[in-house]
């Protein structure tokens, strides 16, 4: 760029940050963006498959899937662990269905979660732009966008026709909300059912609620399913559940994460643990017997996880040695730079050593001529 383009560009930059304020407009390569901040989603298959970490920080969230699939569970489990990283979480239950008691054995302090069950869909959404704005909370939690039924419905009668009113009210709440959301660095999470499109011949008949903004503006969409059942006997224990990253703007999309739900507990942690360390060869597994660094850990998948839920310490060594393989972090600004200045360095030097061996080669040369004169 000329230097009278470069002056034009400055003043330019100089005129935006007076009229709208510093950081209004910004070079990409002054922002660092090696790592994206993210909450763990309470399930090590899952941040692996999310490819950050968790569910990233500043960005919406959607999870729909099937009745009984996991959904809520899920974003519980979020709440949990944003809480037990020292944040503040807001559950907006327009279901008015949480069980507290539930909550609290996948592990939600209660006694600080904050919650509030609306009587509409524009009361919720507002509460929620209003969390976001303060800035002080890190996890919001919308259950669930089916349920934020709009103001005109409710005083309506049974029977009147709405056409198109909660997909305009999600609308308008989200061309608010991502600004907001984005600027105080909040996850905000949308819970969502899915519905079922009429005289559909080819393709997938299902369809989420609440319109097509939503599917926009979520930097990642999870659709979640049950595939199977835990079973202890005759006894039903848990779900095996798969969840698929139908869209992802972190990382690749189309990742899927098998794992196993517990009833009362949640994500099987150990479970995940065993599974992933035997596909990653750092647990051996020989028959029924499970073993890490040569001693076994248990007779069957159940024993095996009992054993690294009364020894955590080993849990959490094979846990940090699979995210460091399989989430590798990304290098920040000052490694790049260096790196490149140690690259730089090493590159003189050979240049250097090639020009003193090139001037000694050429001395010795003119000292044979001189001794064949």
């Amino acid at each position: 760029m000329d230097e009278d383009r470069k002056k034009a560009l400055a003043a330019a930059l100089s005129q935006i940050e007076r009229q709208f304020g510093k950081g209004s407009v910004m070079r990409m390569g002054d922002v660092d963006n090696s790592n994206v901040a993210s909450i763990s989603s309470g399930s090590l298959t899952l941040d692996i498959a999310l490819g950050v970490g968790g569910y990233p920080r500043g960005r919406v969230v959607e999870i729909y899937g099937p009745e009984s699939s996991g959904k809520t569970t899920l974003t519980l489990q979020a709440i949990a662990e944003a809480q037990k990283a020292g944040g503040t979480a807001a559950f907006i239950d327009a279901e008015h269905a949480l069980d507290p008691t539930y909550a609290e054995a996948l592990g939600v302090d209660i006694e600080n979660l904050l919650i509030s069950q609306p009587d509409t869909g524009e009361q919720a959404l507002e509460i929620a732009d209003m969390l976001v704005r303060s800035a002080a909370v890190d996890i919001v939690v919308v259950d669930s966008v089916a349920a934020l039924t709009p103001k005109a419905e409710i005083e309506g009668e049974m029977g009147d026709s709405h056409v198109g009113l909660q997909a305009r009210l999600m609308s308008q709440a989200l061309r608010k909300l991502t600004a907001n959301i984005k600027r105080t660095g909040t996850t905000v999470m949308f819970i969502n059912q899915i519905r079922m499109k009429i005289g559909v011949m080819f393709g997938s008949p299902e369809t989420t609620t609440g319109g097509n903004a939503l599917k926009f503006y979520s930097s990642v969409r999870l659709d979640i399913r049950r595939i199977g059942s835990i079973k202890k006997g005759d006894e039903v224990i848990g779900n095996e559940t798969r969840v698929k990253v139908v869209k992802n703007k972190m990382a690749p999309p189309f990742r899927k994460a098998e794992f196993e739900i517990l009833y009362g507990e949640g994500s099987s942690r150990e479970g995940e643990i065993i599974d992933l360390g035997v596909a990653n060869n750092l647990v051996e597994k020989a028959g029924s017997w499970y073993s890490y660094n040569g001693d076994r850990i248990g007779q069957g998948k159940d024993n095996a996880r009992k054993f690294l839920k009364d020894n955590p310490e080993i849990a959490q060594t094979i846990e940090a040695a699979l995210r460091e393989k399989l989430l590798p972090k990304k290098k920040t600004k000052e490694e790049k730079a260096a790196e490149a200045a140690a690259a730089n360095g090493a590159d003189q030097a050979g240049e250097a050593d090639l020009l003193s061996s090139e001037n000694s080669a050429t001395a010795a040369s003119g000292a044979s001529k001189r001794g064949a004169k």
